[in-house]
């Protein structure tokens, strides 16, 4: 089971270091990450999200692969790419995986104008390790799925690392 976290952050630019930062960890596999979202919210009060994986794009061109390969068996590779990734794009743009979007943008109406969130969804991680290296970006711990206890124990944690 994924556990959510949200923590806010002063800048934009603070948010995807962190993100980054997560993105290295995983590779060193100390943390499996199913969603890390970037929210800003602009000067002018919009919201903006900063996906990591753009779903249309990826289904457009999983979609012009299959179009052109079907497009081959009907002697019309052109015309079976740009059906494929029409419709791949289309079926991407309707994915939804990971967070909700709309719960994303209700949370971030609280963040002040310039700041950002990191909305994480978590499947593992080595806390051990990767807190030390993620609470020295600083940032607020605002929403976590994980019960009292378990919570409090985070924050210790995360106040523990700062002051080392």
């Amino acid at each position: 089971m994924s556990n959510l976290f949200v923590v806010a952050y002063d800048d934009l630019a603070t948010a995807s270091q962190v993100r980054e930062k997560l993105f290295e960890l995983s590779r060193q596999h100390l943390v499996e990450l199913e969603d890390a979202v970037v929210v800003e919210r602009r000067g002018d009060g919009r919201i903006k999200l900063h996906q990591a994986v753009d779903h249309t794009a990826v289904g457009a061109a999983g979609g012009a692969v299959w179009g052109g390969v079907i497009g081959l068996l009907f002697l019309a590779p052109l015309l079976g790419a740009a059906v494929g990734a029409a419709a791949g794009a289309a079926g991407g743009a309707l994915t939804e995986t990971g967070i909700n979007d709309d719960f994303m943008r209700d949370l971030s109406q609280n963040l002040r104008p310039g700041a950002a969130a990191l909305f994480l969804l978590v499947k593992h991680v080595a806390g051990d390790k990767v807190i030390p290296q993620v609470a020295s970006f600083g940032g607020q711990l605002v929403q976590t799925s994980l019960g009292r206890a378990e919570e409090e124990h985070l924050r210790e944690a995360i106040k523990a690392a700062r002051l080392a």
